[in-house]
């Protein structure tokens, strides 16, 4: 049986981590350099149910996020959602005696906190609380300065005594802290790792390598995970990334591959639509035919005809 331990409360994390009690029981802002996890992480799953922005530097451990693996050696910010899986060991690569220690900061806010405010549901919309640990924001200096400016600004208003424009405030600089994020997101997209060329590349050449397969009916339409893992990316970042780059998502550009595989096979076969549909990997030619139609406003039989 996996050994999960479930975090529900802001104050248990402080437990955990070996820290003072919390100032506020829905908000913390914790000094990463004072964090003390216990000494065996090994095989520990950790499942918080609060947001968790991380802004870290020189962490002496490996995190776990979904399949992939993350050592913390540069300054970057990671996103959280509540329920999500994690684990962590330690990292023998680096040494707590060391001249560089570990730095930075972990904002936690539950749930209950942005209840009835501006951002109680908005915040489920900010992609990045789904990105993987490998695809982490990397940010220059400038920006680093002016993220932990913000999250001063939110530790002093909840330290402060409390008011009926407290939680207002608070969440208005969370709100601006997100979407900075949203932004240097945008610009890392363009910058860091792979060029928009390869990976519009490589989008292109695993659902082509998808449709060349002879067992579609069995397969199925590719799914985004699919394209996901084969480009080692998850989900929302590839998406993400599609939609800064092409302006469409991750399932558009699925699709968009679907409707020029009919077009070729319409074009060049006599095979009829629901075989056409069966090959692509349609479960039913309606659906085919709805998709087609949707997308160049002709039917499949319309648009074969303007090729006799």
């Amino acid at each position: 049986m996996e050994n999960i331990k479930r975090i529900s409360k802001i104050i248990d994390f402080h437990h955990f981590a070996n820290l003072s009690a919390p100032k506020h029981p829905l908000i913390s802002l914790i000094d990463f350099s004072k964090v003390r996890f216990p000494e065996d992480l090994k095989g520990l799953k950790l499942v918080q149910e609060y947001y968790t922005v991380g802004l870290k530097r020189n962490v002496p451990y490996k995190l776990f996020y979904g399949q992939q693996e993350y050592d913390f050696n540069e300054g970057l910010m990671t996103f959280l959602a509540p329920n999500q899986v994690m684990s962590m060991e330690r990292n023998p690569n680096i040494n707590l005696s060391e001249e560089l220690k570990p730095s930075g900061w972990l904002l936690l806010i539950h749930p209950d906190f942005l209840w009835n405010t501006v951002l109680a549901k908005p915040i489920k919309s900010y992609e990045f609380f789904g990105y993987a640990i490998n695809e982490s924001l990397f940010l220059s200096e400038d920006e680093e300065l002016m993220l932990i400016d913000i999250l001063k600004k939110i530790e002093k208003e909840y330290q402060a005594n409390i008011d009926k424009f407290s939680q207002k405030i608070i969440v208005s600089q969370l709100e601006l802290l997100l979407n900075y994020a949203e932004r240097f997101y945008e610009r890392q997209f363009i910058t860091r790792n792979k060029s928009s060329h390869q990976l519009l590349e490589q989008v292109e050449n695993v659902l082509l390598n998808y449709f060349n397969q002879d067992n579609l009916i069995e397969l199925g339409l590719p799914t985004v995970e699919h394209l996901s893992q084969e480009l080692n990316l998850s989900s929302n970042y590839l998406s993400s990334m599609l939609k800064s780059l092409t302006g469409m998502s991750t399932q558009q550009h699925i699709h968009n591959k679907v409707i020029d595989k009919a077009k070729e096979k319409l074009s060049t076969t006599h095979l009829s639509i629901s075989e056409i549909a069966y090959n692509l990997g349609f479960e039913y030619p309606t659906s085919f035919n709805k998709l087609f139609k949707s997308k160049t406003e002709m039917s499949p039989l319309e648009f074969r005809k303007t090729f006799n």
